[in-house]
Order: C-alpha cells, then sequence, then structure tokens
C-alpha cells in the first residue's frame, strides 16, 4: 500500500530590499555559510556600481547577468566509440547558474582588489558586453555553432 508523503512548502526569507534573483546571486556569492558577508559584499558592489555609472544599479545588474546567459552549449556524446561535442539549448534555470557562475568567477580571478570593487567592475563590462564573463558566453557560443554538424546526435 502506497503512503502519500506531505511536504510543507517553506517560505524563504528574502529581505524588503531584495529580490529572489539577487538572494540567489548572493547564495552563489556565499563562501563557507558565511552568508551575512556575502550580503555585505553584494550591497556593497550595487553602492559601487551606482556611484560609477548614472543607471539604477539594479538595472546594471540586471543588463549583466542577461548580457552573460548562454542560449547555446555544447555537451561531450559519447556515440559508437567517439567522443561528440553536440550542441543543446541552455534551459532557464541553467542559464542563470552559469551566468552567475561565470561573472563571480571572473571576479574571483581578478587580482590586487576587494571582492566588491571586483564584482562591481565585473558587473559593469558584463552590462557593457565586455569582461571575461561575456567572452565565456561568446566562447560557449562559437563552440555550439562550431559544432551544429553533430546536432543530430542530440535524439540519442
Amino acid at each position: 500500500m502506497k503512503r502519500k508523503m506531505r511536504f510543507k512548502k517553506f517560505k524563504k526569507f528574502i529581505p524588503e530590499e531584495s529580490s529572489p534573483v539577487n538572494e540567489k546571486f548572493i547564495n552563489y556569492l556565499m563562501v563557507d555559510g558565511k552568508k551575512t558577508t556575502a550580503r555585505k559584499i553584494f550591497n556593497e558592489t550595487l553602492k559601487i556600481v551606482s556611484k560609477k555609472m548614472a543607471s539604477d544599479p539594479e538595472k546594471v545588474f540586471k543588463q549583466a547577468i542577461d548580457n552573460v546567459k548562454p542560449n547555446m552549449e555544447v555537451k561531450a556524446k559519447r556515440i559508437g566509440g567517439a567522443v561528440y561535442q553536440v550542441p543543446r539549448e541552455v534551459k532557464p534555470d541553467r542559464q542563470l547558474s552559469l551566468a552567475f557562475r561565470w561573472i563571480i568567477t571572473s571576479a574571483r580571478n581578478g587580482k590586487g582588489a576587494p571582492m566588491a570593487q571586483k564584482l562591481a567592475n565585473e558587473f559593469i563590462e558584463a552590462a557593457n558586453k565586455q569582461g571575461n564573463a561575456f567572452k565565456k558566453k561568446e566562447e560557449t557560443h562559437r563552440m555550439a555553432q562550431a559544432n551544429k554538424a553533430f546536432a543530430h546526435f542530440a535524439k540519442y
């Protein structure tokens, strides 16, 4: 006899000045469970962005994320002993996670400045379609375009 499991849906805490996307980014930024430190870095980053650019820092953040989101990526597929790089469309959740990961990684790879400063620079560059995170997206798209001949293997 099957038993139904009932789970309560917990409502996540989101501060008033924040949004779900901001909180998700903060969670990606967090290291060793130190969420308050990650939140301070993110808020400081938005302050730096507002000083450097005339527009709203939230809009710059959203624009940077939208510019870095990949539409296509390649996935290794083994068929008949050979490994092919098969291009695939990227689902929206994965687009967001890849964009966050690329922006944070490129900011962490920068040297000689506080994390908030490096992150602010990365946001501004990504919003202007420049920087390492945007290059990573372009490289991924180029790889998918180059391997378009293997797209028919996606059905396997």
